[in-house]
């Protein structure tokens, strides 16, 4: 049984992350090590999930109104723009 992974910042966490997939594409590592390093990958995929859903939770709660006075709402990201085709200099 593996011992639990250690917590990391989220910017560390992602930086792993980065690692892994470098490691699991290069096709270098047997498939033990692959399995073990996707295991973790998992671990930190979910730990990452976690920062994400408090930091939301976060910006909840400080978000004020017109007023001034605190209101809660729930937290939509920006709706992707789709790209625009660019047009040649005329």
């Amino acid at each position: 049984m593996s011992k639990p992974a250690k917590r990391l910042k989220f910017e560390d966490a992602m930086q792993r992350l980065d690692a892994i997939v470098e490691a699991l594409e290069s096709g270098e590592i047997g498939i033990e090590e692959s399995i073990a390093r996707y295991e973790e990958a998992m671990t930190l995929a979910a730990q990452c999930r976690q920062i994400l859903d408090a930091a939301e939770q976060r910006i909840q709660k400080i978000q004020l109104d017109a007023t001034g006075k605190p209101q809660v709402t729930p937290f939509e990201p920006p709706a992707e723009e789709p790209a625009a085709a660019e047009e040649p200099p005329a």
